[in-house]
């Protein structure tokens, strides 16, 4: 019999629906068990939903049965791929669920940042009158987005809405709907040089992390503002605090850092020109609704050929 494992806790409408997708298969959620039962659970499943420790355990035992682990999140850089590859295992993640809310955030920080209602929330809470002489415009300013995938489209579509320029950056320099001009990374600093905006929406790879480094914000304008939703890694941070607290580049909105949670005493916290979110720009009520809607499609994959079919990582490229 196929065993199905979950370490999240579906609800009793969306198991059914896990269920019907591949009738026959045996359903367990192991969030609620004891350690020992649900690590023999895990050992024993051929597909996994879902990633914790439990989960990474197993994978360095004699004998997992697993063929295919689901992850439900997008990003796969903390996970031991090269383990998973020489298991034989078949690895999936849950991008497509985020470009709606993160785009969101995008513009909350950025509009944020360009209408000054940061500094205005920090003297609210201070009791102080401090009205803004000069503030910034979004509309008709260049954007550049690095890493245009799913989330960077939906934050290029918006970003057309306010008659907005938008550069891209993507591995294969392919044109895409939305996007003025796409570039390959190695015309990262051209593109750089003409933003108002950079909004980083990478995965951390061998070859992204620190993409942002010292280099890359001393070529970035002194008035523009750098967004990053990409993964903290991807970011050399102590250049980033340097450029910030210079003046190289106006401000930040950042949503991951490489050590999280950040620290009480880190300089970041000090700045008057950084917005921070930790870590949830992808977090939204519906969430666990559109990463079924994968879960599904891969279920009935499964079934037809004995292998999903959305969202294969590739273990090379790392996502």
């Amino acid at each position: 019999m196929r065993t199905i494992v979950s370490v999240h806790a579906f609800n009793q409408e969306q198991v059914k629906a896990i269920q019907d997708a591949l009738p026959g298969a045996s359903y367990t959620d192991v969030s609620g068990m004891e350690p020992e039962e649900a690590r023999e659970r895990l050992i024993a499943a051929e597909i996994i939903l879902g990633w914790n420790r439990d989960v990474k355990k197993i994978l360095y035992t004699d004998g997992p049965a697993l063929k295919w682990l689901q992850n439900l999140g997008a990003g796969v850089d903390h996970i031991p791929l090269d383990r998973i590859a020489a298991l034989g295992v078949v690895l999936t993640n849950a991008s497509g669920v985020h470009p709606s809310p993160i785009s969101e955030t995008i513009f909350a920080m950025l509009l944020s940042l360009t209408r000054g209602v940061h500094t205005a929330v920090r003297n609210q809470q201070s009791s102080a009158w401090k009205p803004n002489e000069r503030l910034g415009e979004a509309h008709n300013k260049t954007i550049s987005i690095i890493g245009v995938g799913a989330i960077g489209l939906e934050t290029a579509k918006i970003a057309k809405a306010f008659g907005m320029n938008v550069l891209g950056i993507r591995k294969s320099g392919e044109a895409a709907e939305w996007v003025d001009r796409m570039y390959s990374v190695n015309e990262l600093g051209e593109v750089l040089a003409q933003s108002d905006y950079v909004v980083n929406c990478l995965p951390l790879t061998h070859e992204t992390k620190h993409l942002l480094g010292r280099e890359q914000f001393e070529a970035m304008k002194p008035s523009a503002y750098y967004i990053n939703i990409g993964r903290g890694g991807t970011t050399d941070t102590s250049a980033l605090v340097d450029a910030l607290q210079s003046g190289s580049i106006a401000g930040a909105g950042l949503d991951v850092f490489e050590q999280e949670p950040l620290p009480a005493d880190h300089p970041l916290w000090q700045l008057d020109n950084v917005m921070i979110t930790p870590h949830e720009s992808g977090n939204t009520a519906y969430y666990f609704e559109r990463a079924l809607e994968i879960v599904l499609d891969n279920l009935a994959h499964y079934r037809q050929n004995g292998t999903p079919g959305r969202n294969i990582v590739d273990y090379r490229s790392q996502y």
